[in-house]
């Protein structure tokens, strides 16, 4: 539109919606309906010339002051421009400078530019795009240049030079080009970045204002004379294609690259406007205004995006199409056709009937490339680069829209003006089929048969001479690979996935196998694969099943198939059959079974059946009644039966079909006795398996009389015994022994361990011994004895190294082999024996908090202990508790002397932490107390008459005689016995028999008071000493004063009946340990010794302590057992 006020137009504005256009025409303002042109109003009130307008956005300036506020500048102003935000406004001066204030009116930046006064400012504007990082500011100024600012004054690129004086500078609404107008009597098209696009409009007068309504590619201009012209801009699509590749102009001067496939885009950024595009394989060519520039890639990669310029063509072309090859760049102006080289030089023309309406390169080997071009006047030709003249392919009556070649070059696809696509055959010129509402055509790079054409919003997918596909889709089809169909619509470029379903069921139908495997290989979805594999492997095509089972991982199938493929190899042909495994694969069971009937293979509908557990049906197929294939089926139905837990119909099943073991089994994991009973007694004896694992059952299920009849039935001896043992039935064991003597080992052997653990050691030893295995009973003790000891059950340990000791000397009685070895274990055996008895009082003490003995008895026991170790410490006893208790004994009964040896023993050993305390103040206060012993604790040697020391390097011996003291196994008091020898060649029993006989003492004692009587006089005092002094063994007492060797009492015949009976203890130890003979020197003083382990007590307290535990308080024998 256009028109002519005849006043000058300084300024106009439009409303922010658009609708309406505001004038400042001379002195007068003018408000135009933009949708048709028309005044709608015009406003008065100014007297003067008008040269601004503006619309209000959001209101006041700044809303929060009550009055405007005036500031004066150093300058006259001549244009400003507010920043999107409102914060800061920017101000355009007559002297050449831009000063950038706040909303109060503080300048915050000024911009001093190079021209100075010389170039003032006409015209200034902020960028509008919120897309901008900064806010930029456009200056446009009468030193003929175009300037861009940031907010803080910095300076975006070098000035623009524009030989005109600008008048008004505006950008498009969302800020991606601008508008300059002014002296040069036109506007022109900018980027934002500066670069010059073109014109818009040419006037005949100097352009004062130029606008661009809000949100739309229309521009109004308003001209000195009063001129108003109001332009359309249409930015048409400047792009290309090749196959995967699209080229296309963005934002006029820069090149988008994008890989439809891999969705990459890469941007090839420009200077100058972009006129025409063209792509090829690895080629790209660009038209500018004054230039072609040729790109190539940077290697042969199908996915590479990296493009270098390879070539400039320097040289302003007029034409109307561009196609670039891999050599040459061909133009196109209206019905004439240039081949130039990438140096520029034309090198064939080709000039053609009627005007030229598409072209498209069809491939070729470089620098001698098709052409396929389509004439208005209908006429379809193929052109080779390298040959001057054109081929006619064919010539229709409609001209050419759209074409397209397929895949083998053997069909033509053409869409007419009149929308209607038509394929054709090459060869014959023979019009295939037409179809309706079509816009635009391509065949499918990769299937010979489907093209695609668009029109009508709707998409169509034809394939072969199969009717067309169609489903919704807006724009122009431009490709069509494999799956993907690539589509234009308005400026974008998308690659739509559509599924080959329908052509492919379209070919299924037909029974066109290998046809639909090609579709499907385009890309469908899964379900359409599996529908292919199975329409295949029905129709016997094999390869294409297999093929399809492959794509979906089915390999079940596979595996039918590849059976199948070696049967045929083995010269099976019947396809009755395969296809029966087939349905029977596919779960159509009936249709198989009917099949395999008509194949002559009913065995295989018989078995099919029975794995299936469909018996009822199976039995249609038994045939003759083979009595093998129906005890086949009851048992294929006993392990159904079994396996859907119906295990007594399993049982019965297996019986009847004389699976004898799987029914054991069954009833034997239920617990079902009865049944085993019934079984095991129904089956023959020399079926020894079933009958084994009936017994099995029947132990398992504690029901050890039926495992022994079972064992008895099949005449398993051996089981039979390994049963008696396992369930403890020992007699019977026993008895089984008695019969067959070989079994005596699995026997004796289980029943003397069962008695180890049951803690009856000794019944458990005479096992061992009845087995052979004294050995074995010794290690079971050493291991309990080790374990009582770990366990700190000191009276436990004792008493089991008593029982080793005696089982050693058992040993050394029956083994001469072994006598020296056992003897001296029994020895070690008794002496560790003493030790943890005594070393459980001490431990007592020091463990719990009330003692259970008199200070008396642990003063000994603490001696006693300490005289026992002088060697070694056997394991578990402590030196630390043992020298404590002796300390705080000792100190209580005034033997200080050895308190403080103890307390000073006790500093060089380590100390737990609860007797820490005690102890140190133990060794304090003891320092205060005599350096003395009490003598009535000094203990005496009852054979020389010495006191010996509280504390004896010598251990439990006199330091003068040598004697071994003699200690009561309680209080632990050295007792007044003396052990003597007997002289060589006396034995025991003559021994024994000697001491019986006290007759020569008495009638001496009878004489002596006879003769006192005749005297006439009565001594009744100092009568024992009399006796003793004339008693041969106190004679024999005496020994040589000094020697450090000891030197035992040994006693003849004569003594030997010189004693009284009641005088004499004996231990009577077995074979091959000699007897032990002790005499008593104070016979009033009453010793009991135990009949079992020889063990001395003060007959008082033996009694006392059998009374409370009913038994020797050493060896545990009981007092009610006959002494052996």
């Amino acid at each position: 539109q256009r028109g002519v006020l005849g006043w000058d137009i300084y300024d106009l504005a439009f409303k922010p919606d658009g609708t309406q256009l505001i004038i400042a025409a001379g002195n007068r303002l003018l408000v135009y309906d933009t949708s048709d042109g028309t005044l709608i109003q015009p406003l008065k009130g100014h007297k003067d010339t008008v040269y601004c307008v503006a619309y209000a956005k959001d209101g006041l300036w700044s809303p929060e002051q009550k009055s405007v506020s005036k500031h004066k500048t150093s300058s006259k102003i001549t244009c400003c421009s507010w920043t999107n935000d409102g914060q800061y406004l920017a101000l355009g001066m007559f002297n050449g400078i831009v000063s950038i204030r706040n909303k109060n009116g503080e300048e915050k930046v000024k911009i001093e530019r190079t021209g100075g006064a010389s170039s003032p400012i006409w015209s200034i504007c902020w960028n509008p795009s919120r897309d901008e990082r900064n806010d930029i500011l456009a200056v446009a100024d009468w030193g003929q240049k175009l300037s861009f600012y940031q907010l803080s004054g910095k300076q975006i690129g070098k000035d623009r030079m524009l030989n005109f004086d600008p008048c008004c500078v505006s950008y498009f609404t969302k800020g991606e080009y601008i508008l300059l107008g002014g002296s040069d009597k036109q506007v022109s098209l900018f980027t934002k970045d500066g670069v010059r696009l073109g014109t818009i409009g040419e006037q005949s007068s100097w352009v004062w204002t130029c606008k661009v309504k809000p949100d739309s590619n229309y521009v109004v201009i308003g001209c000195q004379d009063g001129t108003i012209s109001f332009y359309q801009l249409i930015f048409s699509t400047v792009h290309g294609l090749y196959k995967d590749r699209y080229a296309y102009r963005d934002s006029m001067t820069d090149v988008i690259v994008q890989h439809l496939i891999t969705e990459q885009k890469v941007r090839i950024k420009g200077r100058e406007l972009v006129k025409k595009i063209a792509i090829y394989k690895n080629r790209l060519a660009i038209q500018m205004p004054e230039k072609i520039l040729i790109y190539e890639l940077y290697s042969d990669d199908s996915s590479d995006m990296y493009y270098r310029v390879k070539e400039k063509i320097v040289k302003k072309f007029e034409c109307n199409l561009l196609v670039v090859c891999s050599d040459h760049i061909i133009l196109c102006q209206e019905k004439r056709l240039q081949c130039l080289s990438f140096s520029g030089i034309k090198e064939r023309e080709w000039l053609m009937e009627s005007l030229i309406r598409y072209i498209k390169v069809i491939g070729g080997p470089p620098g001698r490339e098709g052409l396929l071009v389509g004439l208005k006047n209908g006429q379809i030709l193929k052109i080779f680069v390298d040959n001057v003249f054109a081929i006619v392919l064919l010539k229709q009556s409609t001209a050419v829209r759209c074409l397209d070649m397929s895949a083998s070059r053997n069909k033509l696809a053409v869409v007419d003006e009149n929308d209607t696509c038509l394929v054709y055959d090459i060869h014959t010129k023979e019009l295939l089929f037409q179809e309706p509402n079509a816009n635009s055509v391509a065949w499918n790079t990769q299937c010979e048969d489907m093209l695609c054409f668009s029109g009508g919003g709707y998409l169509n997918i034809k394939a072969s001479n199969f009717p067309v596909h169609q489903q919704k889709l807006q724009g122009f089809v431009v490709g069509y690979n494999g799956s993907k169909i690539f589509c234009l619509h308005v400026f974008s470029m998308s690659a739509v996935e559509v599924p080959q379903s329908a052509p492919m069921y379209q070919y299924l139908e037909r029974k066109m196998f290998k046809e639909a495997y090609q579709i499907a290989c385009l890309g469908v979805t899964d379900t359409d694969w599996k529908e292919l594999a199975m329409e295949a492997l029905e129709g016997l095509e094999f390869e294409t099943a297999k093929k399809a089972f492959t794509r979906v991982r089915d390999l079940r199938y596979l595996e039918l198939i590849s059976s199948i493929e070696e049967r045929k190899k083995h010269g099976e042909n019947n396809n009755e059959l395969f296809l029966a495994d087939v349905y029977a694969y596919q779960g159509k069971f009936h249709e198989a079974a009917k099949l395999y009937k008509k194949s002559g293979h009913e065995n295989l509908a018989l078995d099919m059946y029975s794995d299936l557990r469909m018996f009822d049906y199976a039995k249609d197929f038994l045939g003759s009644g083979d009595p093998k294939d129906t005890k086949m089926l009851i048992k294929k139905q006993a392990d159904w039966a079994k396996n859907i837990n119906e295990p007594k119909a399993a049982v019965e099943m297996y019986l009847s079909a004389g699976e004898h073991m799987k029914a054991i089994e069954i009833s034997g994991d239920h617990g079902w006795v009865d049944m085993l009973i019934e079984i095991a007694r129904k089956l023959d004896k020399a079926e020894r398996e079933p009958l084994s694992k009936c017994a099995f059952y029947f132990k398992k299920l504690d029901n050890p009389g039926y495992a022994a009849e079972t064992y008895m039935k099949v005449g398993d001896l051996k089981a039979l015994v390994h049963l008696h043992v396992e369930t403890h039935r020992w007699e019977e064991a026993f008895a089984l022994s008695e019969k067959h003597p070989e079994f005596k080992d699995d026997v004796y052997v289980p029943y003397a361990q069962w008695l180890a653990e049951n803690d009856r050691f000794e019944e458990a030893q005479k096992a061992f011994h009845k087995a052979g295995r004294q050995s074995e009973a010794v290690r079971v003790l050493e291991q309990l004895t080790h374990n009582a000891v770990v366990e700190s059950r000191f009276n436990d340990a004792a008493y089991y190294y008593w029982m080793l000791s005696m089982q050693c000397l058992d040993i050394a009685q029956e083994n001469e082999q072994q006598k020296t070895e056992m003897l001296q274990k029994f020895h070690h055996f008794q002496h560790l024996a003493e030790v943890y008895h005594v070393y459980h009082s001490i431990q007592r003490y020091t463990e719990e908090p009330f003692s259970f003995h008199l200070p008396e008895t642990l003063f000994n026991i603490s001696r006693f202990l300490l005289h026992s170790l002088t060697k070694e410490t056997p394991l578990g006893i402590s030196k630390v508790n043992t020298l404590f208790a002796l300390a705080k004994q000792s100190k209580a009964l005034g033997a200080y002397k050895l308190a403080r040896h103890a307390y000073d023993k006790l500093q060089g050993l380590q100390i737990p932490a609860r007797f820490q305390k005690s102890i140190e103040l133990g060794s304090l206060t003891i320092r205060s107390k005599p350096f003395h012993d009490s003598e009535e604790l000094v203990p005496l040697c009852y054979r020389c008459s010495t006191n010996n020391p509280l504390l004896n390097n010598l251990g439990n011996v006199c330091i003068n005689c040598r004697q071994p003291f003699v200690f009561s196994a309680s209080s632990y008091e050295v007792l007044h016995l003396v052990e003597f020898y007997l002289e060589d060649g006396i034995t025991d029993e003559e021994a024994v028999a000697l001491i019986d006989l006290e007759v020569p003492r008495l009638n001496k004692r009878e004489i002596k008071w006879q003769e006192m009587m005749n005297a006439q006089s009565l001594r009744l005092d100092d009568n024992t000493d009399i006796i003793e002094d004339d008693d041969p063994f106190t004679a024999k007492l005496s020994f040589e004063q000094g020697g450090s060797e000891f030197v035992p009492v040994i006693v003849n015949r004569a003594v030997l009946q010189s004693m009284s009976r009641r005088d004499v203890l004996i231990k009577r130890w077995p074979k091959p340990l000699r007897w032990q003979y002790y005499r008593s020197l104070l016979p009033d003083a009453s010793i009991t010794m135990c009949p079992s382990c020889f063990q001395m007590f003060h007959t008082e307290d033996y009694e006392l302590l059998v009374l409370q535990h009913n038994c020797c308080p050493f060896c545990r024998r009981r007092i009610d057992e006959s002494n052996q």
